[in-house]
């Protein structure tokens, strides 16, 4: 099995990156989706969020406001520690879980963890290789703006609270530019897979003659 960690600042492209890897044939473990089946409804995690921050962050459904809760959180780095000292653990559970059952239906499985705190939470050591989508802050801004209907402090907000681009550019085993169009970085993805399979192949292939 072969892990790959994928990672890259808020509207950096990094959807784009796992959707296309998903087509190609790998399996993407979503830390995202994960993070929100964490505080689903009924489950400890909401139960633990709405102790920490009142019932201000619920719905009238009674599952998680996101907006409301995002409004806290991104403001407020002690707030945000918080969250993440909930939310975190259970992703990880939920990510190994995800991960073994990949490896049990294919040794081959080219497994990707789409990380958006990857660099925040240390993991970078993790894979075989990793994997930053890079793109400047402010054009991040201003797609988040144009984009996601955010205000300019809102979308600033949510840039700082996240790794630097250096910080990141650091761990990158391979850097893929979301500057450009979506198919552009499309065909970055396909390169980079044509890459992970010859990796595969090669181990496959030493395991074969250790076995001899």
């Amino acid at each position: 099995m072969f892990r790959m960690g994928l990672t890259g600042g808020i509207a950096a492209g990094k959807s784009v990156v796992s959707r296309r890897l998903d087509e190609l044939g790998a399996v993407v473990v979503d830390y995202d989706v994960l993070a929100r089946e964490a505080v689903g409804p009924g489950s400890v995690g909401l139960a633990e969020v709405v102790e920490a921050f009142g019932d201000q962050v619920l719905a009238d459904d009674g599952s998680l406001d996101r907006p409301a809760l995002g409004r806290l959180v991104f403001a407020d780095r002690g707030a945000r520690s918080r969250l993440e000292g909930i939310v975190h653990p259970q992703v990880r559970r939920l990510a190994a879980e995800r991960e073994a059952a990949a490896g049990a239906a294919d040794p081959r499985a080219v497994v990707v963890h789409d990380v958006p705190l990857l660099v925040e939470t240390g993991q970078a050591d993790r894979y075989h290789l990793v994997a930053v989508v890079d793109a400047p802050a402010e054009q991040r801004v201003r797609r988040l703006v144009t984009g996601r209907s955010l205000t300019e402090a809102e979308a600033r907000a949510r840039v700082e609270a996240q790794a630097g681009d250096d910080e990141r550019r650091a761990v990158a085993d391979v850097l893929l530019d979301g500057t450009g169009t979506e198919a552009g970085l499309r065909a970055q993805v396909d390169e980079l897979w044509a890459r992970v399979a010859t990796e595969v192949a090669q181990e496959l292939d030493a395991e074969e003659d250790e076995r001899a």
